[in-house]
C-alpha cells in the first residue's frame, strides 16, 4: 500500500468530512487537510427545513461538527471561509483564497479529494442583487432567510419551482403562518414524477390552500422604488405581491474547480469517476454531489445527487486517496420527500426514463387502503410499478401516502438490487395488524395485478 503524505479535501459537507476522517483512519500517518468555502462544515442539509419551521429548535443542532472538534476527534485540519480558486496539476498544488483576510495561499498535495457538492439552478428572469429572493441549500442561506421573514414580518411569499425542494419549502412556510404562492414553468408539480403521482401533488396543493401558477416560463416581475427588492410577479396579467421569494428550481453539480483543471467531465455536468471514485487525473479523487455515478438500472452514467450516496461514496474516495483499493457500487436511487401530511417516494426510474433509455417496458398503478377500513387513520396509498415487459425486472417504482411508503421503496430498491421479477411482489408475506397494516398489502396487490398483465 503506498502512503500519501499530504492529502487535502475540498468542500467540507456530507462527502467532504466522511472522505476526512475515513482517510486519516486508513492512513494515520498522512497530514489531512480540509477547506470549505462556507461557515460550515459537517451540516444536515436534509434537516433545514425543520430548523426554518422551528420544529428544529436552531441551526447549531445540525452543525455536527465545528472545525475545532473534527480536528480534535479525526485528527483532519480544517479551514472554514477557504476558497479554493484553482488546482495546478503538474505541480500538485491549490491556488486557495482566505475569504476573511483576502490572503491567498499556495498549498501542495499528494493526492486531492474533490467534494464540492452542487450548486442551486439560476431562475434567468430575477435580477441581481435583491434583498428578498434567496437560496435555500446552505445553513448561512437557512439563517439568513430565517431572520429575513422575522425582521420583515413577512406575510406572502413566492416559491419559484415544484419540484421536491420546492415543495418541502412551502410546507414550511404554512406552518410559519406565511401566504404561499408557488410558481413552476412546467404544467404540473413534481416535473420528474410519474404523472399520477404529479397531479395527486396538484390536487394536494389545492387542498392546502397554495396558489399555484404552472406553465409559467417567464413572468413579469416588479422591484420596488429603490429597486432593492421585488414587490410584484405579474402572472396572466396580474401582479401577485410578494415580501420575499425563495428559489427552487433544481441542482447542478459544481464542477467549476474541476472543468477550471480540466478534468474529464460527463453529460450532466459531473466530474466523470471510475469504480474507485478516481478522476482522469489519477491524483485526484472525487464524491458527493458534483459527480456522476452509474445507474444501478440503466448501467449508464447518471446524476444522482443524494445524502446518504455523497457519504458513502465520501469513505471510498478517502480510503482510496490513502491507499486502499476499495469500489463502489452502482446506485439505485431511493429518495423520499415529506409533503404536508403525505410521503412521496420514487425509487429506479420512470416511465419517462425508461422510455428515454430504450426498455420495453409495462406499468401498474393502484390506490389501497393503508389499513383495515375500519381503524380510524386508514386512507389511501397510492403505488405505480414500472417493469421489463418479457423478463419483468421491476425498473422503478413511486407512492405517495402516509409513513409505510418509506418501507415500500426500500423492499423495492432491494428487488431491483437483486434483479428479481415484479410479480415477485406477490409471493412476498407481510406482515398484518390492524393499527400497522392492511389485509392485502398495496405491494401485493401490484404484483397480482402484474400477473394479470399480459
Amino acid at each position: 500500500m503506498i502512503k500519501a503524505g499530504r492529502i487535502v479535501v475540498i468542500g467540507g459537507n456530507a462527502a467532504g468530512p466522511a472522505a476526512a476522517a475515513k482517510a486519516k483512519r486508513a492512513n494515520p500517518g498522512a497530514e489531512l487537510i480540509m477547506f470549505e468555502a462556507g461557515n460550515f462544515i459537517s451540516t444536515g442539509t436534509c434537516e433545514m427545513p425543520y430548523v426554518l419551521s422551528r420544529e428544529i429548535s436552531g441551526y447549531e443542532k445540525i452543525v455536527f461538527y465545528t472545525p475545532e472538534k473534527f480536528k480534535k476527534e479525526k485528527g483532519v485540519d480544517v479551514f472554514v471561509n477557504h476558497f479554493v480558486e484553482s488546482i495546478n496539476r503538474k505541480e500538485k498544488l491549490v491556488e486557495i483564497r482566505d475569504l476573511k483576510e483576502n490572503l491567498a495561499r499556495r498549498v501542495q498535495y499528494d493526492k486531492l479529494i474533490l467534494t464540492t457538492g452542487s450548486i442551486s439552478k439560476k431562475i434567468p428572469y430575477l435580477p441581481e442583487g435583491v434583498k428578498n429572493v434567496f437560496q435555500f441549500k446552505t445553513i448561512d442561506d437557512l439563517y439568513n432567510l430565517s431572520a429575513y421573514i422575522q425582521e420583515n414580518k413577512c406575510k406572502t411569499c413566492a416559491v419559484i419551482g415544484a419540484g421536491y425542494v420546492g415543495l418541502e419549502i412551502i410546507d414550511t412556510l404554512q406552518k410559519l403562518n406565511l401566504e404561499t404562492i408557488l410558481i413552476e414553468k412546467e404544467k404540473l408539480p413534481l416535473p420528474s414524477a410519474e404523472v399520477e403521482i404529479s397531479f395527486l401533488v396538484k390536487e394536494l396543493l389545492k387542498d392546502k390552500g397554495v396558489r399555484a401558477f404552472y406553465g409559467v416560463s417567464k413572468p413579469l416581475v416588479h422591484l420596488s422604488d429603490c429597486k432593492q427588492n421585488i414587490k410584484g410577479i405579474e402572472i396572466e396579467g396580474r401582479e401577485i405581491e410578494v415580501d420575499l421569494i425563495i428559489t427552487a428550481a433544481g441542482f447542478l453539480p459544481n464542477s467549476f474547480l474541476a472543468q477550471k483543471a480540466r478534468l474529464e467531465i460527463g453529460k450532466y455536468g459531473g466530474i466523470e469517476v471510475d469504480s474507485t471514485l478516481r478522476t482522469s487525473d489519477s491524483n485526484i479523487f472525487a464524491a458527493g454531489d458534483n459527480i456522476e455515478v452509474k445507474n444501478g438500472v440503466t448501467n449508464k452514467n447518471d446524476y444522482i445527487p443524494l445524502a446518504t450516496v455523497a457519504h458513502e461514496y465520501g469513505h471510498t474516495a478517502g480510503a482510496n486517496a490513502a491507499g486502499e483499493n476499495q469500489h463502489v457500487e452502482s446506485v439505485i436511487k431511493n429518495l423520499a420527500v415529506k409533503l404536508f401530511d403525505k410521503y412521496f417516494v420514487t425509487v429506479g426510474i420512470t416511465s419517462e426514463e425508461a422510455g428515454k433509455n430504450g426498455y420495453n417496458f409495462n406499468s401498474v398503478y393502484q390506490a389501497v387502503p393503508n389499513l383495515v377500513k375500519v381503524m380510524p387513520d386508514s386512507e389511501n396509498v397510492f403505488g405505480k410499478i414500472v417493469y421489463e415487459k418479457e423478463s419483468k425486472r421491476i425498473l422503478g417504482a413511486s407512492f405517495l401516502g402516509g409513513k409505510e411508503v418509506s418501507g415500500y421503496g426500500d423492499i423495492i430498491s432491494s428487488l431491483i438490487k437483486t434483479r428479481q421479477p415484479a410479480d415477485a411482489l406477490a409471493k412476498i408475506n407481510y406482515n398484518y395488524t390492524p393499527p400497522l397494516s392492511p389485509l392485502i398489502n398495496l405491494l401485493s396487490a401490484l404484483g397480482r395485478k402484474i400477473n394479470l398483465t399480459k
